[in-house]
């Protein structure tokens, strides 16, 4: 098995660590020759939504990526990937990939200071959540299965091949990476 993670800005390499640490085989998408390669799997890590996009278009990995996805291969998005994954974006024209039928809320716990950490059930395990200037699922669509909740709130779900949590896994637990290894395993 082999992950792809983008690799063009924000919290990658977390990612990879947990991969490692994990004994799953990953590489970073930099350029549109990575995004081409072969791979069963693709990251799309926190960091800055707006800014990822347009580097994912200037780069000219867009195009190729949004192929793969659309054509089945499993996604995990974290924090501003699930972002580039929703289909609307409440508070913003923001769209990219638009494959999961969702909408999330941009910066919905406020920005940097609004930062904060809580602890709850995913996937049957207790586990902390960092959220960071995170987004929130506000809407999901049929067929999309809720996974964990703080305060009400959606904070991981999943629709079909595509995986989301609003909070960082990379920074607490490798949980939902075990998750995500297992859903490709399944497919």
């Amino acid at each position: 098995m082999k992950i792809g993670i983008l690799a063009v800005q924000g919290a990658f390499i977390e990612h990879k660590h947990i991969l490692d640490s994990l004994g799953i085989e990953s590489f970073e998408i930099r350029q549109k020759k990575d995004a081409m390669s072969d791979f069963d799997g693709l990251i799309l890590p926190g960091g800055e939504s707006t800014v990822m996009n347009k580097l994912l278009r200037e780069l000219d990995i867009f195009e190729t990526l949004k192929k793969k996805i659309n054509s089945g291969l499993p996604v995990f998005g974290t924090c501003a990937g699930v972002i580039l994954l929703s289909k609307k974006v409440k508070n913003d024209n923001f769209l990219c990939f638009e494959s999961a039928d969702i909408e999330v809320e941009r910066n919905a716990y406020g920005r940097q200071l609004g930062s904060f950490l809580a602890k709850e059930e995913f996937n049957d395990s207790e586990i902390k959540m960092s959220f960071i200037r995170a987004p929130k699922i506000t809407k999901t669509g049929k067929g999309v299965e809720v996974l964990a909740r703080v305060n009400g709130d959606i904070v991981a779900a999943r629709d079909k091949k595509q995986l989301m949590t609003t909070f960082h896994p990379e920074l607490n637990t490798d949980i939902v990476h075990k998750y995500f290894i297992e859903m490709i395993k399944g497919i």
